[in-house]
């Protein structure tokens, strides 16, 4: 992203020299080198806000969020509109990842989000009801999309189960950027942004297990959800739930349910055959008994929350192999 003036007077040849040079650093990685550039470009061109907001967004990219509170309300401060500045929504991401709740309310208003509370409330944002959400977690690594809940523009409460390779668990709260990269869509036609995840905001307490289920029906499989879903904490179904797509795939606008039973999802680059995280399709049957499925449970509850799903129908239902994974 490069932002050139387009204000009160044109950047210098030597402030866009540098401030190019610069992102083409940042994209191999080299946040340091440039790091100076940008700073020589806002010593060339302290009055111009693009100088400041570029380097806030380095310092977001380096998880600097001090400096990157500060360049921001730089860039803010010489902005030439009222509102809707991605320059506020930078200054927005960094005051939650301080916990500067006064700061992140004065940043959503002056983007031109309605803040519950109004401007004179000091506390965490919440009620904002910005509805669900899709997040990308560890984007630069094995990258895995979950569902979460938002809780304001910059944080989302995970709501799936994550995979073990993600290193996230149910619960977490995760900061994640602005900009959405891909959609999921649903069969009802509601459409869910993805955003990428930048750091772990709260950890969870609740540790992920994998176990495997004897689960004669869908309705078996249905049932332990709910058991975990009532007492608080949750079951899913990772040989359904789970899909692998390549990068191009997962960016795009993607339907979020296909790819169960014999429909075979054109977009889905895992195994046909093998159930669990690497198989998400199967050979033509409709329902696989044996499933694999995550559990996120405190130690103490797991294992009398997997054997009461079993006392209530022993005839289709049985479980092995419990594992902490996470």
């Amino acid at each position: 992203m490069r932002i050139f003036g387009k204000g009160r007077h044109r950047p210098s040849a030597s402030w866009r020299q540098a401030t190019d040079r610069a992102f083409t650093l940042i994209g191999d990685g080299r946040y340091e080198d440039a790091g100076a550039l940008l700073t020589r470009a806002a010593d060339l061109e302290p009055w111009l806000s693009e100088s400041w907001f570029n380097l806030a967004l380095l310092h977001k990219f380096r998880h600097d969020w001090e400096q990157a509170r500060a360049a921001g309300l730089r860039a803010v401060a010489l902005l030439d509109r009222e509102t809707g500045a991605p320059d506020w929504w930078n200054v927005g991401i960094a005051a939650t990842a301080l916990q500067d709740w006064p700061l992140a309310r004065r940043a959503w208003q002056a983007y031109g989000l309605h803040v519950p509370g109004g401007a004179t409330a000091s506390g965490e944002p919440v009620g904002m009801d910005l509805g669900s959400a899709a997040v990308r977690l560890s984007p630069e690594g094995e990258a895995e999309v979950v569902w979460g809940q938002r809780l304001d523009p910059a944080r989302i409460e995970v709501q799936s189960i994550p995979l073990p390779s993600s290193g996230r668990r149910w619960g977490e709260v995760v900061l994640h950027d602005g900009v959405p990269h891909g959609e999921r869509t649903t069969a009802a036609g509601h459409s869910y942004p993805v955003f990428d995840e930048i750091e772990l905001w709260a950890p969870s307490p609740v540790p992920t297990w994998v176990v495997l289920l004897e689960a004669d029906t869908e309705a078996d499989r249905d049932a332990l959800e709910q058991l975990a879903a009532d007492a608080g904490f949750a079951a899913e179904d990772w040989s359904s739930s789970v899909r692998l797509l390549c990068r191009l795939c997962s960016e795009s606008r993607m339907p979020a349910d296909e790819g169960d039973g014999e429909h075979l999802d054109p977009h889905d680059h895992s195994e046909p055959g093998h159930p669990g995280p690497l198989g998400h399709r199967t050979d033509g049957q409709l329902w696989v008994p044996e499933r694999e499925c995550g559990v996120a449970a405190p130690a103490a509850l797991v294992r009398g929350l997997l054997d009461g799903w079993v006392a209530d129908s022993p005839d289709s239902r049985d479980w092995r192999d419990l594992e902490e994974v996470c």
